[in-house]
Formats: C-alpha cells, sequence, structure tokens
C-alpha cells in the first residue's frame, strides 16, 4: 500500500507541475463551472456537417459524434422550411438524403425550381412546413459509408444544433452556412419584410453569439458565418460583428448573387475588398493545389496571397476514403493533413471525419523537451498505477 500512495503521490504532483497537455485524460484544471476553452494554436478542425462519414450529415448524432472525436467547430448549412424555421440541411431537395420518397402524402409535392441558374425538380424544403420535415428519416446520401443508421434521425432546426454545441463539456464553436440566400429569400417570406439573413443573425444573437474574431467574447462562444454569396456576408456584416468566411466554389461556378467569376473574387482587388467584411476564405481544394490524373500539380499562390491580406484560409473538403485521396498521399489522410498543414499553411480544414484530424494533430503536436520527458514520464506512472489497480 505504502508503494501505491508514494507512486500516486508522485503522479499527482507531476501533474501540478507539468505545463504540458496530459496524454491520458485527467480531471480539468478549470474553476467548477467553466468549460475547456477553444484551442486557437492550432489549424481549425472543422467538422463538415457533423462527423458525416460515419453518421448520417447534418443529424445531431453526427454533431454529438464530431464534438466526442475532437472537434473545435462543428459546421452546418441553413435552409428554411415553408413556413420560416430555419432547419440544418445541405441541399435544397430532400431527395438525396431523407426518406421523403417513401412518404406517399408527399407524392405531390415535387416540383421544378431553377436554383442558381439551374432547373432543378426534387421535393423542396421549402415546400414542407417543420412539422412535415420532422417525420421524415436522414440517410447516408453516399453508397460507400455506414447504411446501418439510415432511417434512425430527424432534422433538425437551427436552434437545436446550437443547442448541440452548447450543452458541450467543452467550448465547440459553431460554423453555419447561410445557405443558398437568392432562393431562399424567393420562395419564404418573414413578417416585417425581413429577409433570410435577418433570421439567421437574429437566431445567433439569441444564444447569445457575438464578438469580433478572437475577442473575449467570440472565444466563450465562438461562431463563423459562411456563405458563397457575398452579398449576403456584406449584408449580415451590418447586423454582427461576428467573423465571416467567404467560401469560394470550384472554376467553373459563378458567384450565386452577383455572377462573378473565380478569377475576379479570387483576385488581389477583389480580396482588397471583401477583406472588409470576413476574416477569410473557404476554397475548394482542389482549386488551390490544382489535380490532374488524380495528381497533385504545383500549388496556386492562393493562401499565400490571402495570408498578405490577413485573411485565413479553410479549405474543404477532406475526406478518408481512396477515392478522394489523391495518389501522392498513398491512401492515406494523415499524408494529406501533413501536405495541407505543414506545407500549405492552411489555417482549419473542412473534414468529414473529425476524430481523424484530431488524431493527426494529437500526434504531430509539438511538444517540448521538457513536456515530452514529463508525458513520458506520466506514461510510465499511469502503467505502473494500473498494474496496482489489477492486484
Amino acid at each position: 500500500m505504502g508503494s501505491a500512495c508514494l507512486i500516486l503521490f508522485a503522479l499527482s504532483c507531476l501533474i501540478v507541475g507539468s505545463a504540458a497537455r496530459p496524454f491520458y485524460p485527467l480531471p480539468s484544471k478549470v474553476a467548477e463551472g467553466e468549460r475547456q476553452p477553444l484551442q486557437t494554436s492550432r489549424p481549425y478542425n472543422i467538422a463538415h456537417r457533423g462527423s458525416n462519414g460515419e453518421l448520417p450529415e447534418e443529424t445531431a448524432a453526427a454533431y454529438v459524434r464530431a464534438i466526442k472525436e475532437g472537434a473545435d467547430f462543428i459546421e452546418t448549412d441553413i435552409l428554411s422550411s415553408k413556413d420560416g424555421v430555419l432547419i440544418c440541411f445541405h441541399n435544397v431537395t430532400l431527395d438525396n438524403t431523407t426518406d421523403v420518397a417513401q412518404h406517399k402524402e408527399f407524392a405531390n409535392r415535387n416540383r421544378t425550381y431553377v436554383v442558381q441558374g439551374i432547373n432543378t425538380t426534387g421535393f423542396f424544403t421549402v415546400d414542407f412546413t417543420l412539422k412535415e420535415l420532422k417525420s421524415l428519416r436522414a440517410r447516408q446520401s453516399f453508397p460507400y459509408r455506414d447504411q446501418q443508421y439510415n432511417g434512425k434521425f430527424q432534422i433538425i432546426t437551427f436552434e437545436e444544433y446550437i443547442t448541440i454545441a452548447l450543452d458541450a463539456t467543452r467550448v465547440v464553436g459553431i460554423y453555419p452556412e447561410i445557405k443558398n440566400p437568392v432562393f431562399i429569400n424567393e420562395h419564404v417570406k418573414w413578417p416585417n419584410g425581413k429577409k433570410f439573413e435577418d433570421m439567421f443573425v437574429e437566431t445567433l444573437k439569441k444564444y447569445g453569439y457575438k464578438g469580433s474574431y478572437l475577442s473575449d467574447e467570440w472565444k466563450k462562444q465562438p461562431a463563423f458565418i459562411q456563405s458563397f454569396a457575398p452579398t449576403s456576408l456584406v449584408y449580415a456584416s451590418n447586423l454582427t460583428d461576428l467573423p465571416k468566411i467567404f467560401l469560394i466554389d470550384e472554376i467553373t461556378i459563378p458567384t450565386q448573387d452577383t455572377n462573378q467569376s473565380y478569377w475576379e473574387i479570387t483576385s488581389d482587388g477583389y480580396f482588397d475588398f471583401i477583406k472588409n467584411y470576413v476574416v477569410g476564405i473557404g476554397p475548394w481544394k482542389d482549386t488551390v493545389v490544382p489535380v490532374v490524373n488524380n495528381y497533385l500539380q504545383p500549388p496556386t499562390d492562393l493562401v499565400a496571397r490571402a495570408h498578405a491580406h490577413n485573411l485565413e484560409v479553410h479549405p474543404y473538403t477532406y475526406r478518408n476514403e481512396n477515392m478522394f485521396l489523391h495518389l501522392n498521399f498513398n491512401q492515406d489522410p494523415y499524408e494529406e493533413y501533413e501536405f495541407w498543414i505543414h506545407k500549405m499553411g492552411v489555417d482549419g480544414l473542412f473534414t468529414d471525419f473529425t476524430g481523424s484530424l484530431h488524431n493527426y494533430q494529437e500526434w504531430t503536436s509539438p511538444l517540448s523537451s521538457k513536456d515530452s520527458n514529463e508525458t513520458s514520464l506520466l506514461h510510465k506512472i499511469a502503467v505502473m498505477v494500473s498494474s496496482y489497480e489489477r492486484v
């Protein structure tokens, strides 16, 4: 008993004296009632639609899993129901990620609308009330991903999504997108002439989200507002000082609201303009580093130029499946993370596999020699203590 107590005493002293992040889960060092703060010392782990590589996208289960796996931010797309309730859903149509086709009562809801200049046919969120949307169940849209959770989870609202982040045991940021604002404002009307963007920001304010990037207020409840529509970002800038990210689509797709080309919105002149409203850009990664025959080509200067304009760069989307891993990375997602974080120097990554990015960053986080020695000693002591516990 005496030896065990001595070991436990040594362990306690080490924990108190060490500045290193402990290798093992240990009681929180923060005061009771406080939460572990958001890390800001390495690129953000952004859970793209939750942990949607494992669970149906944008569901409560996908967001809870992402938080458990170490996400810094949980990302979502915000659309609207027919009755003006903001929901978490990626596509303007329900066809690919819900069981709507199995609901005979909705068979007459099939419509064709123009979405970003293209005639699109399907079951649109804007033609369903929230109650009707809640009767649907989510499904995994990618056939090569786990299908066992199909039919188990509901569509969630913007407010339900926010509650998931606020209920986490540590500070977890949110990263909602003003999705397809031109289409939503055309088909959904709110009282007093309010727009989609007004309702979006009002929801954030209702739950206490405020503050400029990295301010004390922001760090308490971190949030980025993202959109592919620059006019929505400019409009939202007049409503809140929360940081905003300008999403950039592939080279062939113009902006949905201003019809500007990729080349125009990635020019130095445009960066000089948009930096007055946003703190960063979110480009598709294959436009940052072009790909030919599944091999990376020499990188563009997009990251360097964005940084020169004091804009962060959060590319999308990182996926573990071999079909998404370019041959340079030898079917190894960790090699891809190594390239983008340490060679390209990006500031955040949208990933479908939050746990993989978190594990990579934990295993490669730089530690001083002093910290490494302490972590190694902590490991040895934990092993010794566990042997006594088994006896």
